[in-house]
């Protein structure tokens, strides 16, 4: 390979960087303005709830948020048997869930998320528990 080549090849890996620098200065400016609109939003969330939170007479409890997600009834069932291991069939029969395939498997998905985020520890294979 002679000098001019080489100083070819440096052009070329020069643009690319350039392009790339350039993409990634844009998805910055599109993180960034969608951050400022979600902390635009999440304040004026939090203004209301306490403008509304001011108007409740005192004295009376607001009823607890729903919890019917199905991920909310995963970590419950966890919260209450925090040492026991299940199995993702097992949760299900457990909750009174659908136990057919296509449901246990999604579950499964959940579970695995609900590893990696760290709320679940996996102690064997296809096994899940409330991480200690």
């Amino acid at each position: 390979m002679n000098i001019t080549e080489l100083l070819l090849d440096f052009h070329i890996q020069e643009n690319a960087a350039t392009a790339r620098a350039d993409e990634l200065r844009h998805q910055i400016a599109h993180f960034t303005a969608a951050l400022a609109e979600t902390e635009v939003r999440l304040a004026d969330l939090a203004t209301t709830r306490k403008i509304i939170a001011e108007l409740v007479p005192t004295g009376t409890e607001p009823d607890p948020p729903e919890s019917s997600t199905a991920y909310h009834a995963i970590v419950d069932a966890f919260n209450q048997h925090p040492d026991q291991a299940f199995r993702a069939r097992e949760l299900h029969e457990l909750l009174d869930m659908p136990t057919d395939e296509a449901s246990v498997n999604i579950t499964r998905s959940r579970l695995g998320r609900l590893t990696h985020q760290g709320f679940l520890a996996q102690p064997g294979r296809g096994r899940y528990q409330k991480r200690t």
